[in-house]
């Protein structure tokens, strides 16, 4: 009965250090989020940038498999406008109910919830990304720089899933549907 005991134990142990994870924070000072919106009909739109209020991945036999990333949706700031009162105009116009609504709604979630590796730095990302409360399925490719402890990735979401559902009163200078995020994770 002991051999049985002991040995249970052992398979026990020795399953639990080939499988350890650790959470991972990341640098939200060195970590960037790039936000562009971009018109419908004719190039052009614009940028900015959106900050994470904390993050982490979980690190599966030296691998990423999962993590969660919270962020501030007052950080919001556009970079592509020069003059002060008119990119100060968009940010505020960002903030409202008819965007993302920041004040009923500061923070928005990413969670991984699957990772799939094409080879040891490019992946598939699964996520359940939660804007304005309403929580709805992302994928996008992602590439890991190990030595670098870096990850980036490029990826466009449909805003209208999240109810940002502002419409242009001019069809020729409407905003498209489609939001692109330009993601630069440091650890």
């Amino acid at each position: 009965m002991n051999k049985i005991i002991i040995t249970f134990i052992t398979i026990l142990f020795l399953t639990s250090i080939s499988t350890a994870q650790e959470k991972v924070e990341i640098n939200i000072e060195k970590s960037t989020i790039k936000w562009i919106g971009e018109y419908t009909f004719y190039f052009g739109g614009h940028d900015g940038f959106i900050n994470f209020k904390e993050g982490y991945f979980i690190k599966t036999d030296k691998v990423i498999t999962g993590g969660e990333f919270i962020i501030d949706m007052n950080s919001i700031v556009n970079t592509d406008i020069k003059e002060k009162s008119p990119r100060e105009n968009l940010v505020d116009h960002l903030k409202k109910p008819d965007f993302f609504d920041v004040k009923k709604y500061p923070l928005a979630k990413l969670v991984i919830t699957k990772v799939e590796y094409s080879d040891k730095t490019h992946a598939r990302i699964e996520a359940n990304l939660t804007v304005k409360e309403i929580t709805k399925p992302i994928n996008f490719r992602v590439e890991f720089n190990y030595d670098k402890k870096k990850m980036k990735t490029r990826f466009k979401i449909d805003r209208k899933k999240w109810n940002v559902n502002y419409q242009s009163k001019f069809k020729d200078s409407a905003i498209s549907d489609a939001i692109g995020f330009e993601v630069s994770i440091k650890l």
